[in-house]
């Protein structure tokens, strides 16, 4: 049988350097990321800059408070970016932004920065998938070659690969997301959301001591998560619920904070793990590349990491740093389409809340 023929990469090595300003505001996370591709091939991190709006324990975040908190904080933290890369923005050939999807006025309020510093340098324009951009920075910083992608974030849950200069999705949710799922339920008993709500749950799984039974609900390649959410949100109001923990005079029949943390997360990351394997035995990947800010859990880290191993594959994943909604993913998504010619023009520079992973043309890959 004839070996594949490795095909050409489209991207041309760059005959100067290119560096490339990235703005994020989709959801709660202001990021600035500036990223410098050099004529040798080498891909260079020059600053990551990132603030977060928090809200109180049991709130979530409202999109008026939120792009209100992203026009406060703009001009730090790209002032803070570009100061830690030391460039300014005449350096810059490209300024990047996410156009979707994401909260609305978040994502407007991006872009009109972006715009704004766009005609004041006269700098062209990139809008960029947000998903696309987590894709593309942990393929960089993973080195994965052509895995099958887990994206798991506050916004979206998919399982993605790619074909012919398209990221296809295999499957998603078919309700709510898997950080959101997570996210209601720690607003739901209390928990802070500093750092972030995911990975509170995340700490207090780690003292739950009882698997308790929940909806496990695959369909096919898709899942469905607001029964578990209601049915896990059920248990709260059960007469074994101790909040607070348990007490000298109760006996061994109680639910505790800890154990509904610890069994929705097994029982939402089984799901993962099953229609990722499905998506890998479909097109005969050995290799699984984890986005987005809830793949920074280390526990689905571990479960993904031992389904890889039993089919003799590897997970890949990145920490915090690249994980959670940054500014330097869509600029290295944005600089891989400015240098294959791609800018967006200021009239078709607007913001969609629904733009799909599959609907973008990866032109940079082979």
């Amino acid at each position: 049988m004839p070996g594949r023929v490795k095909k050409r990469s489209p991207l041309k090595a760059p005959e100067r350097p290119y560096i490339a300003l990235g703005l994020e505001g989709s959801a709660n996370k202001l990021g600035a990321g500036i990223i410098k591709h050099s004529p040798d091939g080498s891909t260079h991190v020059l600053s990551n800059v990132r603030h977060t709006y928090i809200t109180p324990p049991g709130e979530g975040f409202l999109p008026r408070d939120t792009a209100q908190h992203h026009r406060e904080w703009a001009l730090t933290v790209i002032n803070d970016a570009l100061s830690k890369a030391g460039v300014s923005l005449h350096d810059i050939d490209c300024i990047c932004f996410t156009q979707g999807p994401g909260m609305g006025a978040p994502l407007v309020s991006v872009a009109l920065v972006a715009r704004t510093l766009s005609l004041l340098y006269n700098k062209p324009l990139v809008g960029v998938n947000h998903c696309v951009g987590h894709i593309e920075m942990g393929r960089q910083v993973t080195g994965a070659q052509n895995p099958v992608v887990l994206y798991v974030s506050g916004g979206n849950t998919q399982v993605i690969a790619y074909s012919q200069q398209c990221y296809r999705i295999f499957g998603e949710t078919l309700d709510i997301a898997v950080g959101n799922c997570l996210d209601r339920f720690a607003r739901v008993i209390n928990l802070s959301n500093d750092p972030s709500p995911g990975y509170n749950i995340e700490q207090e799984a780690k003292k739950g001591k009882r698997l308790l039974p929940l909806p496990y609900t695959t369909k096919g390649m898709d899942i469905s998560l607001s029964g578990i959410l209601t049915s896990t949100e059920a248990y709260t109001t059960d007469k074994r619920f101790r909040p607070n923990g348990p007490s000298p005079e109760d006996g061994e029949d109680i639910i505790t904070p800890q154990d509904l943390c610890f069994s929705l997360q097994e029982h939402v990351f089984a799901m993962l793990v099953e229609i990722t394997e499905r998506a890998m035995a479909h097109i005969g990947s050995k290799e699984v590349l984890i986005v987005g800010g809830v793949g920074c859990n280390e526990r689905l880290q571990e479960m993904m990491g031992v389904m890889a191993r039993e089919r003799g594959g590897n997970v890949f994943a990145t920490d915090e740093r690249f994980c959670i909604d940054n500014g330097i993913m869509i600029a290295q998504a944005g600089l891989l389409s400015y240098r294959m010619g791609y800018e967006t023009p200021l009239a078709k520079s607007t913001c969609t809340q629904r733009f799909r992973t599959d609907q973008v043309h990866v032109a940079w890959r082979a």
